[in-house]
C-alpha cells in the first residue's frame, strides 16, 4: 500500500522549491523597480500571479499604458502550458479534490510544483495545499527582498541569479529520469524540439510561450504512441482513493 501523503510531506517537498524561487522572484523584485514600480507593487504582482515568465513579460507591458491585446496576447502565449499541465494533474486527485478546491490550487499549478506534484502517485488536496505553501512564500519574500535591496548586489551575482531556476529544472527531472528510461527519452526529445524553436529561422520567431507547449505536448504524445502506460489487471482505472482532506 502506498503511502499517504498529507499537508506535512507537501511542505516538506516544496522547501526545495520555495528556495529555487526565492532566487528567482529577487531577479523580478529588481526588474519591476527598474521597470518604476513600486516595491508593493511587485511584492502584489508576486502574490496574485505566481508565473516568472509571464511577471516578467507583463512588467514590460504595464510600463506602457493602454496595451491591454497585448498583455492578454502575451500572458496566453506564456502560460498556456498550465492548462495541459491541470489535465494532466487532474488524473492523480482524490474524489475531494474536485469542484471549488481544484480552481483555488490551480492558481498554484506552476512548472515546479507540477513535476513534483505529478510523480506522486496519489495527489490529495492536504498534499498539495502543502506543496504549495513553501513556494508561495519562497516567490513572494524573494520578490520583496529583491525590490528593497536589489541596488546592492553587484551584476554578477544578479547573472548567477537567472540562472538559478534552470538548476531546479535539473533537481527536479532527473531523478524521474533513473526511474524511467522513457522519461530519458521524453526529455531528450522535448529539448530537441525545444532546440528546433531556439534556432531554426522562421520557427524560431514563434513566441516561447506556445513553444513550450508544443514541445511539451508533441513529445508526450509520441511517446505515448511508442511506450504507453498499460494498466495492469489490479490497477484502477481511476484514483478512487477517499481520503480526510
Amino acid at each position: 500500500m502506498e503511502k499517504e501523503l498529507g499537508f506535512g510531506q507537501g511542505v516538506k517537498d516544496g522547501v526545495p522549491i520555495g528556495l529555487g524561487y526565492l532566487s528567482v522572484s529577487f531577479t523580478f523584485g529588481i526588474m519591476a523597480i527598474i521597470a518604476g514600480l513600486y516595491w508593493w507593487e511587485a511584492v502584489l504582482i508576486s502574490m496574485t500571479c505566481v508565473t516568472s515568465a509571464g511577471q516578467l513579460a507583463g512588467i514590460q507591458v504595464m510600463i506602457s499604458p493602454g496595451r491591454y491585446l497585448e498583455m492578454l496576447v502575451s500572458q496566453l502565449t506564456i502560460n498556456v502550458r498550465y492548462s495541459f499541465m491541470s489535465i494532466s494533474l487532474s488524473q492523480k486527485v482524490t474524489e475531494k479534490f474536485s469542484g471549488i478546491w481544484r480552481w483555488i490550487f490551480g492558481f498554484m499549478i506552476t512548472d515546479e510544483i507540477f513535476a513534483v506534484a505529478v510523480s506522486k502517485p496519489v495527489v490529495r488536496r492536504s498534499y498539495f495545499a502543502g506543496l504549495s505553501v513553501m513556494p508561495y512564500i519562497g516567490w513572494t519574500l524573494g520578490t520583496l527582498a529583491g525590490a528593497l535591496l536589489g541596488d546592492v548586489l553587484p551584476a554578477s551575482v544578479m547573472s548567477a541569479l537567472g540562472i538559478a531556476i534552470y538548476a531546479m529544472f535539473v533537481a527536479i527531472v532527473v531523478p524521474e529520469m533513473k526511474k524511467s528510461r522513457p522519461v530519458i527519452f521524453v526529455v531528450i526529445l522535448a529539448a530537441g524540439l525545444s532546440c528546433i524553436f531556439t534556432y531554426v529561422p522562421v520557427i524560431k520567431e514563434v513566441p516561447s510561450g506556445i513553444a513550450i507547449s508544443i514541445c511539451a505536448v508533441v513529445a508526450a504524445m509520441i511517446m505515448a504512441i511508442i511506450k504507453p502506460i498499460r494498466e495492469t489487471a489490479d490497477e484502477p482505472k481511476k484514483v478512487e482513493i477517499t481520503d480526510r482532506m
